[in-house]
């Protein structure tokens, strides 16, 4: 299954504050992979500055703050994700 991807940058606080929001939400429903964009050219181009990102399957589902609502939709919507 796939899982969240979030866009950030080490030492970004409102990227850490959005993981630390999302995680106790997902946790044993859905994978997080933290991105840092920092380590990729092409995501420095993407998000520049707009960071925090979460995407699921390339489809952006919140930025800062976290969308409460919108990641529970996503869940309700996946097959077997209790």
């Amino acid at each position: 299954m796939s899982g969240l991807r979030v866009y950030s940058r080490q030492g970004c606080h409102l990227c850490e504050l959005l993981i630390e929001e999302l995680l106790p939400q997902v946790r044993g429903r859905l994978p997080v992979e933290v991105c840092d964009i920092d380590s990729r050219a092409d995501w420095q181009a993407e998000y520049g500055i707009r960071v925090p990102v979460v995407e699921f399957e390339d489809r952006q589902i919140s930025e800062y703050p976290l969308d409460r609502d919108a990641i529970s939709e996503l869940l309700a919507s996946l097959p077997g994700v209790a």
